[in-house]
């Protein structure tokens, strides 16, 4: 086994190490990325490796290495309001991270073969909506999550401007999960031993780019019935939000905004971004080839020509580090969640509070 990056020690520091390698490359991934603990997607014997960059398989549960889904996010280009399908949504970590860019008023669908693989994804999406802080920080759009083969969608369903498939896809596949696809919309999925994007510019016109080596396990195959019919995926219907939840999204929205001008206002009319505690600055490494887990993904990178030539920098670097680093490092005061103490000191009945934070309690 092997990563791409440097293992972190939490997940603050596996996301310095995605972005000095270069695998995150937008702010808008950056936060997405920092708001979802990757170790919450865990059985709780295997949190020790959540922060290295390797995929991890136990059972049915499976989840990517973080370079894997680094590329796949910044390769869909996902913007607010879009429509998403996950084929093969596995524990909803990505699904739950994309939902965090799509916003209030986009569509986030997932289709997953195993059964008790959704009830995980489930229970991981209400951990997140009912315990997390940075949940308050963002409008979600929130994931739905069906049982069944994804190469058994309905033919009558949706298309949708974001399409991502986390299985080896056949060559004899590929016209199938295009015709998933708006036109305009951007299809990743791994195809022929690369990570692959195929934008649909046309009716019937492609671009194709390749991303990355790796090597994914296969799609299964429909397993149809006794009758020979194979048994049709039907996604959610893409539903028109209620008042109440277009109240609690702009309620929310209101009161983000009037937190955001009374801290311009104590600031002085200048917000200052909170003080960020040093970490240690990681030497840039490309490795030629990464290996995972149970054949799930492989992967390889090109090496930077000017990574065999910064030996001398490395060192002056690692010197300045351990000076610095002599003085103990306090830890930073736990964050205050300014949204969630406004909502519960307004002169409203706690239900209504608590349907504003999503039915969390104090």
């Amino acid at each position: 086994m092997g990563g791409a990056v440097s293992a972190g020690e939490d997940n603050d520091e596996l996301i310095d190490n995605l972005k000095e390698a270069q695998y995150i490359r937008t702010e808008l991934v950056e936060q997405a990325f920092r708001a979802i603990d990757r170790a919450d997607y865990y059985l709780e014997e295997f949190k020790d490796n959540a922060y290295k960059d390797l995929a991890w398989k136990h059972g049915n549960i499976h989840l990517s290495a973080p370079c894997i889904y680094s590329e796949v996010m910044e390769a869909l280009d996902l913007q607010p309001g879009l429509s998403f399908l996950n084929l093969g949504s596995g524990t909803g970590y990505l699904s739950s991270m994309v939902g965090l860019i799509l916003g209030p008023f986009g569509v986030n669908h997932g289709v997953e073969l195993h059964s008790d693989v959704i009830e995980y994804a489930k229970q991981k999406l209400d951990f997140f909506i009912k315990t997390s802080d940075s949940f308050d920080k963002f409008e979600f759009c929130e994931p739905s999550f069906v049982i069944g083969n994804c190469l058994e969608i309905s033919p009558d369903c949706t298309q949708y401007d974001r399409v991502y498939c986390g299985a080896g896809v056949q060559k004899e596949h590929e016209d199938y999960m295009k015709s998933l696809l708006k036109v305009g919309g951007i299809l990743v999925m791994p195809l022929e031993e690369k990570l692959t994007k195929i934008t649909r510019t046309g009716p019937s016109a492609w671009e194709t780019k390749k991303i990355l080596a790796v090597s994914f396990a296969p799609l299964i195959q429909p397993n149809h019935t006794d009758s020979g019919k194979s048994r049709l995926v039907h996604l959610p219907p893409v539903a028109v939000r209620s008042l109440q939840d277009l109240a609690r999204i702009a309620i929310r929205g209101t009161i983000k905004k009037i937190i955001h001008e009374e801290a311009l206002s104590r600031a002085g009319g200048g917000l200052r971004s909170p003080p960020r505690f040093k970490r240690r600055r990681l030497r840039r490494r490309r490795m030629e080839t990464i290996v995972f887990l149970d054949k799930e993904v492989f992967a390889s990178r090109i090496s930077s020509p000017s990574d065999d030539n910064n030996n001398g920098e490395d060192m002056e670097e690692e010197r300045l580090e351990e000076e610095e680093s002599k003085p103990s490092e306090l830890k930073p005061d736990p964050p205050v969640n300014f949204l969630r103490e406004k909502v519960l000191s307004l002169p409203l009945p706690d239900p209504l509070k608590y349907y504003l934070l999503y039915y969390r309690e104090k």
